[in-house]
């Protein structure tokens, strides 16, 4: 039935469409500019913000930050060992899976460090990617509150999966 539900929202959208007697050809044209014009308004950001990620994973940055950080990390009850991953999940979240995923891969999955690295991808965001997205695209340069707010949340996020892995 899933398999079905792509082709039923699309006739149905067609359906509804020519019944208000719309042109929906016109219609999905219209919609694929708006969406090239989104596009070209947030590539720039998108390109500076994964070349950031990759620049700082490829020089040892993220090492040398999650040695400075695993003091604080402790204290608040995370692994040390995902560390890398806390780091690099608020900027890029396929960075952040492959992060994961060697995590998952070098401790195993029933592991402790394995469970948190999975309930962290699954509860925490791409902050810096999302608000450069929908903030860019809505043309708000001045943040304000939202990327304190919004790392927050992260760090909340990765505390509250560290202790949910421990406790279930």
């Amino acid at each position: 039935m899933l398999d079905l539900l792509i082709p039923l929202i699309l006739i149905g959208t067609s359906v509804f469409a020519l019944y208000k007697k719309q042109d929906v050809y016109s219609c999905l044209l219209e919609g694929g500019k708006e969406g090239l014009k989104l596009l070209f308004s947030i590539a720039p950001a998108l390109v500076m913000l994964l070349t950031a990620v990759h620049m700082l994973r490829d020089s040892g940055a993220i090492a040398l930050l999650s040695s400075f950080c695993s003091p604080v990390t402790s204290l608040l009850g995370i692994p040390s060992e995902t560390l890398p991953l806390l780091l690099i999940r608020p900027f890029s979240g396929s960075a952040a899976l492959a992060v994961g995923a060697d995590l998952i891969t070098s401790y195993g999955p029933d592991s402790l460090i394995g469970r948190t690295a999975a309930i962290m991808l699954g509860s925490t965001e791409t902050t810096f990617y999302t608000i450069s997205v929908y903030f860019g695209a809505a043309g708000i340069r001045n943040t304000r509150y939202a990327v304190p707010a919004a790392l927050m949340a992260d760090l909340t996020g990765f505390v509250v999966a560290s202790l949910c892995a421990r406790v279930f």
